[in-house]
């Protein structure tokens, strides 16, 4: 049975907050980020992503997670699955069924094989075994695995479940366009939002990706359909600096929780190991672009 794709528009996408003695996961401060994000209006949320660092949560985290998002936001709800594996995969799939019901929009797995009648077949399977319907993320950075957008398209059309696709293998543009010619499913950019504008001119749906300002993603997308390239260049453009620097190899998250925290949307920045720290030599700058952010805001 076919599923419903997935609304245009930006999809927050929640970190989990962790205390800084016990590095627990500190559900009140998870509870006040969501809240955020429906304040300003959000299509609807992501969680247990890599952003979420869901690899690095037990089984009862992810329950807990999923239960403090349905109870704070009745928004439509992607939940991540972080394993590769189809077996684990199905298990993480049917917890969010179980637990996120009626506002489950989706069930985010990741590319495992770049073959793309094996993808399918997989698809295929996980729907059939849990009813979701799926959003196929194309993320070789985390994976290792690399799959054509001509591949990955072919895979896709095998499948009636797909609502959406987030494409982050860059280039992204190309493989956007390329997806939303072949399938007509939504298509959703990600890399935190590096490539929002050119990824809205390839035809992307809107934006699924973690920033600490995920207003600005939104105003971005926003523009970008009441006036198209120029209107969401201007709107884009104050936040374009903070984006970019976010977007440092291996520190990203870090320096996107310290950014939440210091905007008071979380408690503590912890990451979970192996995950690195923000260092001390950027926290200056980070002031910097949040204070720049927050002056054009104002």
């Amino acid at each position: 049975m076919a599923a419903d794709p997935l609304a245009s528009g930006v999809w927050g996408v929640v970190a989990t907050p962790f205390t800084e003695s016990t590095q627990d996961v500190d559900l009140a401060s998870l509870a006040k980020l969501v809240g955020h994000y429906r304040r300003i209006g959000v299509t609807g949320l992501t969680v247990l992503g890599v952003f979420g660092e869901a690899v690095r949560l037990s089984a009862a985290e992810k329950r807990a997670v999923l239960e403090v998002v349905v109870r704070t936001a009745d928004l439509p709800i992607v939940v991540g699955a972080s394993s590769t594996s189809p077996a684990p995969v199905a298990e993480e799939v049917e917890l969010a069924t179980d637990v996120v019901g009626d506002q489950l929009a989706g069930a985010m797995v990741q590319v495992n094989t770049p073959d793309p009648e094996l993808l399918a077949a997989q698809l295929n399977a996980l729907h059939a075994r849990s009813g979701a319907g799926l959003v196929v993320q194309d993320y070789p950075l985390v994976t290792g695995v690399s799959i054509s957008a001509a591949d990955l398209a072919s895979a896709v059309e095998q499948v009636e479940s797909v609502v959406a696709v987030k494409a982050e293998a860059p280039p992204t543009p190309p493989a956007i366009a390329t997806l939303t010619a072949r399938t007509g499913v939504p298509v959703f950019g990600g890399l935190g939002g590096v490539g929002l504008l050119d990824e809205l001119a390839a035809g992307a749906a809107g934006a699924m990706t973690g920033f600490s300002f995920p207003e600005g993603l939104k105003a971005c997308v926003d523009a970008w359909r009441r006036g198209g390239y120029q209107a969401a260049l201007e709107a884009y453009l104050r936040y374009l600096p903070l984006v970019n620097f976010e977007a440092q190899a291996r520190i990203g998250l870090a320096i996107r929780k310290e950014a939440l925290r210091r905007r008071g949307l979380i408690g503590e920045s912890r990451v979970r190991a192996p995950a690195p720290g923000m260092p001390e030599s950027l926290e200056k700058q980070l002031d910097r672009h949040l204070a720049a952010v927050e002056n054009m805001e104002n």
